[in-house]
């Protein structure tokens, strides 16, 4: 399954690295069970507006390997949060996510990436949910969609949102366990030293 993950300036590097960090080690922990030259589980790309370095909120740099409009199908694409006000002006990559909610298994959210697919228009009749802080912040942006605040994640099928960064580690973990089953999940998590939240 490809999986990409949206990278822009000033996004919050936890809500990118946390689902990098859970798919690739589900990854690992997955072939270990393969036999040898088995293709991965999960192949994970960063995907930017163009193939160069963006720059996170706490000033790291990091490297998209894909662009926008060169990238092979997703299954799951990943939106993280983060500051995002000039993303929210960008056109193609609020046009890339509402192509990724026709064409991708799953299209996913952290933290205030909510905000960019609410303004993408793919959040409407459905609940979703983000960081508490920028709970009202979503509401107003976007009034049809259906906003609940409390939960780690909202999954909706083909659109999961979840809350605040650390949030985004436990949404991940709940896709590996839906897109794989419950024993890799908890292996990856184990792996990770991570005590996952299994229930929203």
């Amino acid at each position: 399954m490809n999986v990409g993950i949206l990278v822009f300036d000033e996004m919050e590097l936890l809500d990118m690295a946390g689902p990098y960090e859970v798919f690739t080690t589900a990854s690992r922990v997955h072939a270990r069970t393969q036999p040898d030259g088995s293709q991965p589980l999960f192949t994970v790309v960063a995907i930017g507006r163009k193939v160069a370095a963006v720059r996170a909120r706490a000033g790291l740099r990091v490297l998209a390997d894909q662009p926008l409009d060169a990238h092979p199908p997703l299954d799951v694409a990943v939106v993280p949060g983060g500051v995002v006000d000039a993303e929210l002006q960008h056109a193609d990559v609020l046009d890339w996510i509402a192509a990724q909610r026709r064409s991708a298994r799953v299209l996913a959210s952290v933290c205030t990436g909510a905000l960019l697919l609410a303004q993408a228009g793919v959040l409407d009749g459905l609940e979703a949910t983000t960081h508490w802080e920028d709970l009202d912040a979503l509401q107003t942006l976007r009034p049809a969609v259906r906003t609940v605040g409390g939960p780690r994640w909202v999954d909706q099928g083909a659109v999961i949102t979840s809350a605040g960064i650390s949030a985004g580690i436990d949404m991940s973990l709940h896709l590996v366990r839906r897109l794989h089953g419950p024993e890799l999940a908890l292996r990856t998590a184990r792996q990770m030293d991570y005590d996952w939240t299994d229930t929203p």
